[in-house]
């Protein structure tokens, strides 16, 4: 069984809080543990502060991207803006990397996606944006077709 969504919202700090509520909503049918639950919502809220603060450099007139697929126990999420993009992917994922420590930033939100989730690929195009795909398998024997 296979279930997929697509939301997106304006890049504003408040919206991170709906996409924490958006993908647990979305996520309910695995009956995922409180942990596994937490992770996920966890690096979706590091995907999207990301996104508004380093894509729109914290411009509220631009569009958050958040898709979500489960097939079976496994979940993708893709978090994407249509922003500045990274120059050097490589390098914006090593840990404690900020390009913006005026704000701040701990430069740990990539590394936390790659601890809690299977799989993280960073796409980017400088003028172009970002798109940041999660994947996790669930480790449940509940059934998404219930």
């Amino acid at each position: 069984m296979t279930n997929h969504m697509n939301v997106s919202f304006k890049s504003k700090s408040v919206n991170e809080s709906f996409a924490r509520v958006v993908i647990a909503a979305f996520l309910a049918p695995l009956d995922p543990t409180l942990d596994e639950l937490t992770e996920i919502k966890t690096v979706v809220s590091e995907a999207v502060t990301n996104a508004i603060i380093h894509g729109y450099e914290q411009s509220e007139d631009f569009d958050v991207y958040l898709t979500a697929e489960i097939i079976e126990n496994k979940v993708k999420i893709t978090i994407e803006d249509l922003g500045i993009g990274i120059e050097n992917v490589n390098k914006a994922i090593q840990p404690l990397y900020t390009s913006k420590p005026e704000l701040e930033r701990s430069g740990m939100g990539f590394t936390i996606m790659e601890n809690f989730m299977d799989k993280v690929v960073v796409e980017s195009s400088l003028g172009q944006g970002t798109k940041v795909i999660l994947e996790k398998t669930f480790q449940t024997t509940r059934s998404f077709c219930h």
